[in-house]
């Protein structure tokens, strides 16, 4: 595929924040694959294989983790970026990238976190993983962090849109290595944002559907999802039941997909340069009208029937006492850390709960039941409900 005029291009990047030294470069590999191969082999990166999508510390081996989730996200970005001809590895990094400032227990986790943390800044996840990429994760003897492209780090920050209040975390960073903030981010970025809809909106059915908390007839009263299914009934009338399922499944995907890159290749027409895409003054990498209606009912299905699910709502009631008792008790006792983070406590706040806020956050769920095991005696129950 060529590469489009307004993709970003590895040739012609901003920079890193740190200078690096060139000689013994290992690789062929253009600026954009370095960053995905730097967040690849990043211990955060790998600490997502145990942190929480939907259901919160599952007991099932087949539900997704923020790990599983990533990595169809990517390979949904790189489909479209293929189509449109823009560059694959960013799309890709900032796929596997986005979610990796999220705390234990997803968004229960990131509640007790930013509540703990509100006279001190708050706590944010999109922020945190600028954080995590730009200052914690940091394997190398020059220098703190992974040492991003701008552009990778310009998409995570802005792959929502502009930032017009950032937050202390984000204040700070583009402080350091300004990010231009008030403008839209690349077309890779916005891919990659459009991706995580498509990807979570379609493997939560999958995922809800498997632990009985969704049922078909009730996804069936959405009139697009029931053309779907009415379609796979006639191509393979006679596949067991959980095969047509899957197969529903893949089909609304393709239909996304194919519905962004259409609408794509009509709002980037008469765009000509990256530049073009910046100052658009809107997403250009988006669903049709038509399919963001319906994207929307599906949003608004799954929030009543699977996220906003009693079941759901104590388990993850239970997952914020467990972040918050952690914060509390790390806040009166720092002996409760662990020496590396217990010997770089700040004296003064609001760095003191910031760190600890940190080190919470980098916590997997299993590690953070058995630090609370550790601390109070006793593991806390009721955290799995499949």
């Amino acid at each position: 595929m060529t590469r489009a005029p307004f993709a970003a291009d590895p040739a012609a990047s901003r920079g890193r924040e740190f200078p690096e030294d060139r000689s013994g470069v290992r690789g062929p590999r253009s600026e954009f694959q370095r960053d995905r191969d730097r967040i690849i082999h990043s211990i955060a990166f790998r600490r997502l294989r145990s942190k929480t999508q939907v259901f919160i510390a599952p007991d099932g081996d087949h539900y997704r983790t923020r790990l599983t989730h990533s990595l169809e996200v990517a390979q949904i970005g790189r489909v479209i970026a293929r189509a449109l001809g823009l560059d694959e590895d960013l799309t890709e990094a900032l796929c596997l990238a986005h979610d990796i400032g999220h705390p234990p227990f997803g968004h229960a986790g990131e509640d007790a976190l930013r509540q703990a943390t509100e006279g001190e800044g708050g706590f944010d996840h999109n922020a945190q993983a600028l954080r995590v990429l730009m200052r914690l994760e940091s394997p190398y003897c020059e220098h703190d962090g992974l040492n991003l492209t701008w552009e990778l780090l310009e998409g995570l920050a802005k792959h929502n849109g502009p930032v017009a209040e950032p937050g202390w975390a984000l204040t700070e960073l583009n402080a350091a290595f300004p990010l231009d903030l008030s403008r839209y981010p690349s077309l890779e970025a916005q891919v990659a944002a459009v991706a995580d809809d498509i990807a979570y909106d379609n493997h939560d059915i999958d995922d809800g559907l498997r632990a009985g908390f969704l049922a078909l007839d009730d996804l069936l009263s959405l009139d697009f999802v029931a053309d779907q299914w009415r379609e796979v009934e006639k191509r393979f009338p006679n596949a067991p039941r959980e095969r047509q399922l899957r197969e529903l499944v893949r089909v609304q995907i393709g239909l996304m997909v194919n519905d962004v890159i259409a609408q794509t290749q009509r709002a980037t027409r008469d765009v000509a340069t990256i530049d073009d895409v910046r100052a658009a003054g809107r997403a250009l990498a988006t669903f049709s009208p038509a399919m963001e209606a319906r994207e929307r009912r599906l949003k608004r299905f799954m929030y009543e029937r699977l996220y906003f699910h009693p079941e759901q709502l104590a388990t993850a009631e239970r997952a914020r006492d467990v972040v918050a008792r952690l914060y509390t008790a790390y806040a009166a006792d720092p002996a409760a850390l662990p020496a590396p983070w217990r010997a770089a406590l700040p004296a003064e706040q609001p760095a003191r709960a910031r760190h600890i806020g940190d080190f919470i956050a980098g916590m997997t769920d299993r590690f953070a039941i058995d630090q609370y095991a550790r601390i109070f005696g006793r593991r806390p129950e009721g955290l799995s409900n499949v």
